[in-house]
């Protein structure tokens, strides 16, 4: 009996702790969740080693960059971001002084031992030489050997001979350590814009030594910043969470708003003076078909959808204007030029399509007259997207949007005459053009296996079919067509770049001879162009420099190691409760600013 009596008071209790514990639960404030997709797989999370736009869009939230660009303001201006104050610059543009603000820690991690980790001027000075250790193989190297700081490629050069490992504790000139919260970059040459570059925490943010010895080549999975967001879970090419950074210093919104923009000033009146990051937590799916991606945002699956599929435009944005149907759910629009060109690109080491001989940029020139980019941007991308007419995209500095080029010419009269006046002509009667050699002319596209890859394709081949040309399609996921463009074993290959601040030198560094194997894909490497490039490079902004930038675009448009095919226009779209939405194209760590309301996401999900 007493055993019985024992047993119902402690279901009594047990009964009362469960319900305070629903209660507490009740009352507890529901997590923010926001959630997002990815239309093309990530490769890592190393600063290092990253290049692509989707690891490095998940890394910029993690890692912090001394530097970083005001979300809302227009024209583009950045503050310093852990920095105390702005860096001081020399009057010559050569000595640039970083002084890191006190009491920035690490995100926890068993690297640190239990203790907490504290940014200091060492950190970003390690990582800023992880890039030239050939161990990580850094595709955002040329960033820094173009601006040629003082003592470092020398001593990548020198460690490289010598067949030792990168020695990160020989202090250099160029880049060291003045106290605990002080270093100093020095250059050869001016560099006006240098600071630029040190907006972009998916590339030069700091990366603790400790963590980076801890996991050696794993590191790629194991991110650990000072930023807003750690990263929670990863399933290879499938999902991607990052939550709350709980040691993530105090810092408010704090936005300024074009008068202009109403968009932004409704951002800036519902988050200001909120604590940073809006949200808990961050959910990325990797979803590969633009269908399933619009589905998903159309049934409230996923908060946002960055870039409207193309297919889809007509659909959700008739005539550029927001459709009825989403218009009455209160679905937000924001459309915007990106400051990006989409280009197929030509190996210029290729036997077939590569080489800088008269015949050789014949072929070229006539791949290019025979590529219809109206259908292109008509059927494909849906009036998406403005012609190339060079390298530099809008948005940027030394655009020019009246210059009109050969670029966007088609003309399939003038493409065969080039063919034939240089010897690719039919020789065996088959109804394709051989070489002037007689060997047989085939051109090897790399893609992807998505939708628009695949609509791009076809274009592509009805293109070269109207000139003669055969062409062969091989199709591979894009991180795998990454890996392999890099060590410079693709003919042709389709992709896009996108700057990371508002200037036109990061397009010119696509045919920089000193950028082969990075920027680079096509390994074009012409003394003309590399002069004007670097030229360009030292120049203020001014006229002078518009000269050199012009001069470059314009041999890269002679020479043709890639066919330009569009500046893109993107437009996203977020649900009602997502509060705050906006886009800044050289803002990779936006999700911070972004807020959801959580009783309406579950309200009307349902």
């Amino acid at each position: 009996m007493k055993r019985m009596q024992r047993l119902a008071v402690f279901g009594l209790l047990v009964g009362a702790a469960l319900g305070a514990w629903a209660q507490a639960e009740s009352a507890a404030p529901a997590a923010k969740v926001l959630r997002y997709s990815f239309r093309i797989a990530e490769t890592g999370f190393d600063p290092a080693q990253i290049s692509d736009l989707y690891s490095r869009t998940i890394a910029a939230n993690i890692f912090e960059a001394p530097l970083q660009f005001e979300f809302l303001a227009r024209p583009f201006r950045y503050r310093a971001n852990t920095l105390a104050e702005l860096p001081k610059v020399s009057p010559d543009f050569k000595t640039f002084t970083f002084r890191v603000k006190p009491n920035i820690h690490f995100a926890d991690d068993p690297a640190f031992n239990g203790k907490k980790r504290e940014l200091v001027a060492a950190d970003y000075v390690y990582s800023w030489k992880r890039h030239y250790d050939p161990r990580w193989k850094s595709q955002n190297l040329y960033i820094l050997e173009n601006a040629k700081i003082l003592g470092l490629s020398e001593l990548r050069q020198e460690l490289m001979a010598a067949k030792k490992p990168f020695d990160y504790d020989r202090e250099v000139e160029g880049l060291r350590v003045i106290d605990k919260y002080t270093f100093e970059l020095k250059t050869a040459e001016p560099n006006p814009r240098l600071l630029l570059n040190f907006t972009d925490g998916s590339a030069f943010g700091a990366v603790a030594r400790e963590v980076v010895e801890a996991y050696g080549d794993r590191i790629m999975e194991h991110p650990v910043g000072t930023g807003p967001f750690r990263l929670a879970q990863w399933r290879r090419a499938s999902q991607i969470v990052l939550e709350r950074n709980p040691g993530y210093r105090d810092e408010y919104y704090d936005e300024e708003a074009p008068p202009d923009d109403p968009l932004a000033q409704a951002a800036v009146a519902a988050n200001r003076g909120k604590k940073l990051p809006l949200v808990d937590r961050v959910e990325i799916a990797i979803v590969e078909e633009n269908q399933p991606r619009w589905l998903a945002f159309l049934r409230g699956d996923h908060d946002i959808l960055w870039e409207v599929p193309a297919e889809y435009a007509d659909i959700a944005m008739p005539n550029n204007q927001l459709a009825p149907h989403l218009k009455k759910r209160d679905i937000t629009m924001v459309r915007y030029s990106r400051a990006d060109v989409s280009f197929s690109y030509f190996n210029m080491e290729d036997p077939v399509v590569g080489g800088y001989t008269p015949e050789k940029v014949a072929l070229r020139r006539a791949i290019s007259l025979a590529v219809d980019l109206d259908k292109e941007i008509r059927l494909v991308r849906k009036s998406q997207a403005i012609p190339s007419q060079g390298p530099i995209a809008p948005e940027t500095w030394g655009y020019d949007p009246d210059l009109k080029t050969e670029m966007s010419d088609f003309d399939r009269p003038r493409a065969k005459a080039l063919l034939d006046l240089f010897g690719y002509v039919d020789r065996d009667g088959d109804g394709w053009r051989e070489q002037p050699n007689g060997s047989p002319l085939r051109l090897e596209y790399s893609t992807q296996p998505d939708q628009q890859s695949r609509q791009l394709n076809e274009l592509w081949r009805k293109n070269m079919d109207a000139i003669g040309i055969r062409i062969e399609f091989k199709t591979a996921k894009w991180p795998e067509n990454l890996k392999q463009s890099t060590a410079g074993k693709l003919m042709m290959w389709g992709l896009g770049w996108s700057a990371v601040a508002p200037d036109g030198d990061t397009f010119l560094a696509l045919g920089y001879g000193g950028n082969k194997g990075q920027a680079n894909k096509a390994r074009f490497d012409l003394p003309a162009f590399n002069k004007a490039y670097l030229a360009q490079k030292v120049l203020p902004n001014g006229p002078e420099r518009q000269v050199a930038m012009d001069e470059a675009q314009r041999l890269m448009v002679a020479y043709m190691p890639a066919k330009l095919h569009v500046h893109r226009v993107w437009t996203d779209l977020a649900q009602p409760w997502v509060i705050g939405y906006h886009r800044n194209g050289f803002v990779r760590e936006f999700w911070k600013w972004v807020d959801v309301d959580v009783e309406m996401q579950r309200r009307m999900a349902q």
